[in-house]
């Protein structure tokens, strides 16, 4: 079953700003969310950030993350931010965006 993945408008924007090569390792990482939206790890309350309900994907070897959640009960995939984990910047970015 495919499920529908959408990016929030921010997620949008970081995903323009990626490279080439790294657009090609997030769409293949999308592909995987539309198949699987239970794929990633389960994120929670962590470093004074809560993020309870959404989950993480890697890419690039772990150098970029993929903060999403699931959505409805028809399962929609909200993609919410795109980036480095240096300083934990994506996960205190996707709270921002809650």
């Amino acid at each position: 079953m495919k499920y529908e993945v959408r990016l929030i408008p921010a997620a949008q924007k970081d995903f323009k700003e990626l490279d080439g090569r790294e657009k090609l390792l997030i769409a293949k990482k999308l592909k995987q969310v539309a198949s699987n939206p239970f794929t990633g790890v389960a994120l929670g309350k962590r470093a004074g950030i809560d993020l309870s309900g959404y989950y993480k994907l890697y890419a690039d070897k772990k150098r970029l993350r993929i903060v999403y959640r699931c959505v409805g009960e028809e399962v929609v995939v909200e993609i919410v931010a795109i980036g480095p984990r240096e300083n934990l910047k994506v996960y205190q970015e996707a709270e921002k965006r809650k």
